[in-house]
């Protein structure tokens, strides 16, 4: 009876110093880590600008000779003897899905000087024939951006970046041609259509964006719109641009 009665005593006194120590011990929760949520690359809409240096070249200049000492209406066809020279300036509007694709409209204004023929054979028009274009050009752009090194295109990691693109639209051309005192042409304008291929690199630092690359940009049909003696189309017309570009995300 001793020994049980000792027993349960001892086991008392355990049981309330255990309690005794453990409201003196500080309480540590546990630690729950949860992983960072992946929301996945998202886009943007963004505005644009740009400018540019540009030459010209087109493939072939026709110009319609006199139809009453001709007999009829005459075409007469020069090669280009001379590029011409230029700029542009533009802005636009698009989006970017974050996955390298991005979509944009845009509306140039573009100035191009002294692409010209020389006539010969014939005194009474003989000289130089120099070609000033003004064009506002809209088109509708696609490009593909991709990052240095990466397997999966551009996304929003930002840094250096390469990119390809192309357009189509169309421009609205006008013109005036310089030629010799005896022959004037009269100035006069058209609507033709055009396309472009772009390919450039540029840096993403955020919210603005800088690129620099070269703009192919066809027009099919420059005219002046008149009839013979005064015809003047300049056919298959390519502008050169080397062109930089800023873009201003909204998000």
């Amino acid at each position: 009876m001793r020994k049980l009665i000792a027993a349960i005593l001892v086991a008392g006194a355990a049981l309330t110093a255990g309690q005794a120590l453990a409201a003196d011990m500080p309480y540590y929760p546990p630690v729950i880590e949860i992983p960072d949520v992946n929301y996945g690359v998202q886009g943007s809409f963004y505005l644009r600008g740009s400018a540019a240096g540009n030459t010209l070249w087109s493939r072939e200049i026709t110009s319609q000779g006199c139809p009453t000492a001709c007999g009829g209406p005459t075409t007469y066809r020069y090669p280009t003897d001379k590029l011409g020279y230029g700029y542009s300036l533009g802005a636009g509007f698009g989006y970017e899905t974050g996955t390298g694709l991005r979509f944009d409209a845009t509306l140039d204004y573009l100035s191009n000087d002294d692409a010209s023929i020389k006539k010969t054979g014939n005194p009474a028009v003989n000289g130089v024939y120099a070609l000033k274009l003004r064009s506002t050009v809209a088109l509708a752009n696609v490009y593909y951006d991709f990052a240095f090194g990466s397997d999966y295109g551009y996304g929003a990691a930002g840094g250096a970046f390469g990119y390809v693109g192309a357009g189509a639209g169309v421009a609205f051309n006008s013109i005036d041609v310089s030629s010799p005192r005896a022959n004037p042409i009269a100035s006069g304008t058209n609507t033709s259509i055009a396309a472009a291929g772009m390919v450039g690199v540029g840096y993403d630092f955020g919210a603005v964006v800088a690129d620099i690359g070269y703009r192919g940009l066809y027009i099919n049909d420059i005219s002046n719109g008149a009839a013979a003696p005064q015809g003047f189309n300049a056919k298959d017309n390519w502008v050169h641009e080397i062109r930089t570009t800023l873009r201003y995300r909204f998000n």
